[in-house]
């Protein structure tokens, strides 16, 4: 990536804050990754999920199962779209045709909002269909920031972007991962994914408090929290989506409600997929644990 060294530029002059929150997508409760083997149990029954996140790229083809399934269960419960290929700090020119399918789902679909990562996904036209890291500098932060107003001006809707997680560091950055993220949401006015799990993935790997990074992240611009299990190596963490979610995880999401307070969470999980029933066990927990720290917002809404 070019933007890797630092910057030879001078600082940025300061940029207006981000307009008001009235605009805040609403909370929609608790809910659960959309995963092809549990379409028929949702259509055939009332699953208690107060809504759905699809994988934005799964349903970008016209036409075809996948995109009818998604038609009939957005009918009865609300959904959210997340990508994992827009590729938001890559320094390749915007990727258009990309674009139009995301924006062509999205009038279809009608999501509550749009997320991604912060990541770059590819080079040199190639998708290498990993997130990878970018370093946290000024340079690339003016980089993100101008990126992230493009495509929600092409969107016509402010983006939500999710923390990655992360197993290598840049030895040139000028800043801690919060401080870049606070900057990026204040600078574009774009909401936050605060992937609680892959926070726990990455202060492992990097030797950083998690509890540090939760606090160095605005509360009023979370709108989602993930909770995920991963594969625990002994000497580093992989975010593989194929556990529960672990003690340590759970113990991280009480702090983050006790930080950002009423929150939408949902449960991810990619691989080894369980029963719908152990996913709504989980799903369950969220609400749970939420209707202590909160009291207000433990019920099904």
């Amino acid at each position: 990536m070019n933007i890797a060294g630092k910057s030879s530029q001078p600082p940025s002059p300061p940029i207006p804050d981000h307009k008001a929150d009235a605009d805040k997508p609403a909370f929609l409760g608790f809910g659960l990754g959309l995963r092809a083997q549990h379409y028929d149990e949702i259509l055939n029954g009332n699953p208690p999920i107060d809504w759905f996140e699809v994988i934005s790229e799964n349903y970008m083809l016209p036409g075809g199962q996948p995109l009818r399934m998604l038609d009939r269960i957005r009918e009865r419960y609300p959904v959210v779209m997340h990508g994992v290929s827009l590729s938001i700090a890559s320094t390749a020119p915007p990727d258009f045709e990309y674009l139009r399918g995301l924006r062509d789902l999205a009038r279809r679909v009608d999501p509550k909002w749009i997320s991604d990562h912060l990541c770059w996904t590819g080079v040199h036209g190639e998708n290498l269909h990993d997130l990878l890291p970018i370093p946290y500098t000024r340079e690339a932060l003016d980089h993100v920031v101008s990126r992230v107003q493009l495509v929600q001006d092409y969107l016509g809707r402010a983006l939500v972007l999710e923390n990655a997680s992360t197993y290598v560091q840049f030895n040139n950055s000028e800043m801690a991962e919060w401080e870049f993220i606070s900057e990026l949401t204040r600078r574009s006015g774009c909401w936050l994914l605060f992937d609680v799990n892959n926070v726990y993935v990455s202060g492992f790997n990097h030797g950083y408090d998690p509890y540090a990074f939760l606090e160095g992240i605005p509360a009023d611009r979370v709108v989602q929290f993930h909770m995920a299990g991963h594969s625990h190596m002994g000497t580093h963490i992989i975010d593989t989506h194929d556990h529960p979610v672990c003690e340590e995880v759970w113990d991280l999401y009480a702090a983050a409600l006790k930080r950002f307070g009423r929150v939408s969470t949902m449960i991810e999980r990619d691989d080894n997929i369980p029963p719908l029933d152990e996913l709504i066990a989980e799903v369950n927990r969220t609400r749970e644990m939420a209707g202590r720290v909160l009291p207000t917002i433990g019920r099904r809404e």
